[in-house]
């Protein structure tokens, strides 16, 4: 009928959050949580363009080609 109020229950105490007065300790607040999932996109985005420019530089590098289909309209 009633819920196991023990969150922490049979896991080992090694895993267990440091219970404070008010709570558990070195646990991110909900303020950090929202920071954090604002900047996650971001910070997503900026890792795959980053990606994506170093295959592209390594590409023109190797082969001295542009790519995407560009070639013939800068080649005079």
């Amino acid at each position: 009928m009633f819920s196991d109020l023990n969150l922490s229950g049979s896991t080992p105490s090694r895993v267990r959050p440091r219970l404070g007065e008010w709570g558990p300790t070195e646990v991110p607040g909900t303020t950090a949580k929202k920071r954090q999932r604002f900047w996650v996109p971001f910070v997503f985005v900026a890792a795959l363009l980053v990606l994506f420019a170093t295959g592209w530089l390594n590409y023109y590098l190797l082969t001295g080609r542009i790519g995407f289909g560009l070639d013939p309209l800068i080649t005079p």
